[in-house]
């Protein structure tokens, strides 16, 4: 049983950050002082990216999301929440490249009896080459991989599907997503790997769990918990004002089809973008911040679910589209996640994923003209006959990934810098940090936020979940307890 509640905290995102940090904060607070969580979410559904939509049964993802964390406060949570709800699925993945389809994670005999000797032992001199030879800078994401992986493998795997993603060359990436989202694997680990049938590469996982009904599930049920034990969770509620007196935030101002209300805060957590966030303050941040919160970006995403009128098509969670012959940029089997994301066993549901912008010509298609997109490129690479398809679904995802440009990291700093400055605001997630990683990084952040709240005095930007997965930065076991 808790104690009355003394202070309102006001949660600003209903996505998998700012529903941990109820979450985190109802659980503080049955051992101290009680802090009551009151979360909005201007969308229909919790989730944020990570939520699982349904149309007529179909259930689906925007993005693929595997519940795979090193981090113990974040695995006992989930297995708090979903128990067991959670599958154990094996990973399947494969590369679309030049009409031939490559295991992923790198499978050597496949590998080669599709790129031929010849080509292999060219990727392996250009390898020699740059390991002996690096480049002596390591700036952008091609600088990166070139000096891990050679040129002739970053021209064959990682330069056009870098560019379908981001929409930008590679050279205009900083190094520090690669870092972030390749992790610790090289060319000389895969091969080892593909030889010995080990695999100890983090962003390579085998296996990993998956709600029976969808990542969306993990949250529903988060909002229910957080629900059951006083807490509010509101939909369709969108924060459009924050207000303060000085370095304190006062209240948020809030809009929902009922009007527009004005919430008293003792504490506030944001997941907004930070753009969003910072131009949402009044009085408005000083102009220097206001100016770097103009720098950043993002790459938006939509995806078009086809419904099959036959079996699934090919066993994979993911293809990773690298033809640039299309536009398509990754394939989902749902039911390759979860047998419950489809609601029969007689057609298949397949989702085409493609990175684009908030206004070009691929986000402003009609649906209908995303369908026959759609359609066509699924028979263009040999998947499924256009005349298979008798259904689809759109949804639309802005600010789907915060982008990492030469301007990013000195914008976030000088936000970063203006907002540590304010006594009872944080900002936590994906876009609240404009930082690219993963939930679980995403969730630790809220917890460490919530902790902030009842005195704690973690620097929330510096959290680090990468860190975890290398063993020569695996924090130590009585530190994991102080951090819980």
């Amino acid at each position: 049983m808790t104690s009355q509640a003394t202070d309102t905290a006001l949660i600003l995102g209903g996505g998998p950050a700012g529903l941990t940090a109820a979450y985190h904060i109802q659980k503080l607070s049955a051992r101290t002082e009680a802090v009551h969580p009151v979360v909005f979410e201007a969308g229909d559904i919790v989730g944020g990216i990570a939520r699982t939509e349904n149309k007529d049964g179909y259930r689906f993802d925007i993005g693929g999301h595997r519940f795979f964390t090193k981090v113990r406060e974040v695995q006992e949570m989930w297995t708090e929440v979903l128990g067991d709800d959670f599958l154990t699925r094996p990973r399947r993945s494969r590369i679309y490249y030049r009409g031939r389809f490559y295991d992923y994670p790198l499978r050597l005999f496949n590998a080669l009896s599709n790129i031929g000797p010849y080509e292999a032992a060219r990727i392996v001199m250009s390898y020699g080459r740059w390991r002996a030879f690096p480049s002596r800078t390591e700036d952008s994401f091609e600088d990166w991989v070139i000096n891990r992986f050679g040129a002739r493998l970053y021209s064959h795997f990682f330069r056009s599907y870098t560019e379908k993603v981001w929409g930008i060359s590679p050279k205009e990436i900083r190094a520090d997503w690669a870092a972030q989202r390749i992790k610790n694997l090289s060319l000389s680990k895969a091969v080892w790997n593909a030889v010995s049938g080990r695999n100890d590469t983090a962003s390579l996982i085998e296996e990993f769990e998956y709600p029976r009904l969808g990542p969306g599930m993990m949250w529903e049920k988060t909002a229910e918990a957080i629900e059951a034990k006083g807490g509010a969770v509101h939909l369709r509620h969108y924060a459009r004002r924050i207000l303060r007196d000085g370095n304190r935030v006062t209240a948020v101002e809030v809009a929902s089809d009922g009007g527009v209300e004005t919430h008293a805060a003792d504490h506030v957590v944001s997941s907004l973008a930070l753009d969003d966030l910072v131009a949402a303050f009044d009085p408005p941040p000083p102009p220097h911040v206001l100016k770097a919160a103009g720098k950043l970006r993002y790459r938006d995403f939509l995806i078009v679910t086809l419904v099959l009128d036959h079996e699934d098509p090919f066993p994979d969670n993911w293809i990773y589209v690298h033809a640039p012959e299309v536009k398509l940029g990754r394939i989902q089997n749902f039911r390759a996640w979860s047998p419950e994301m489809l609601p029969d066993d007689d057609t298949a549901s397949i989702g085409m994923e493609y990175f684009c912008a908030e206004g070009d010509a691929l986000w402003t298609m009609s649906d209908e003209d995303l369908r026959a997109l759609a359609t066509d490129e699924l028979e263009q690479l040999g998947l499924a006959a256009a005349e298979t398809v008798t259904g689809s679904y759109v949804i639309r995802q802005p600010k789907a990934y915060p982008v990492y440009d030469e301007h990013y990291q000195d914008a976030v700093d000088t936000i970063a810098d203006w907002i540590r400055g304010l006594e009872n605001f944080h900002t936590v997630g994906r876009n609240g940090l404009h930082r690219y990683n993963n939930q679980d990084h995403s969730m630790l952040t809220a917890m460490k936020a919530a902790e902030n709240i009842f005195g704690a005095e973690h620097d929330v930007w510096d959290v680090n979940v990468e860190r975890s997965y290398h063993e020569e930065f695996m924090r130590p076991r009585d530190e994991l307890r102080r951090a819980g």
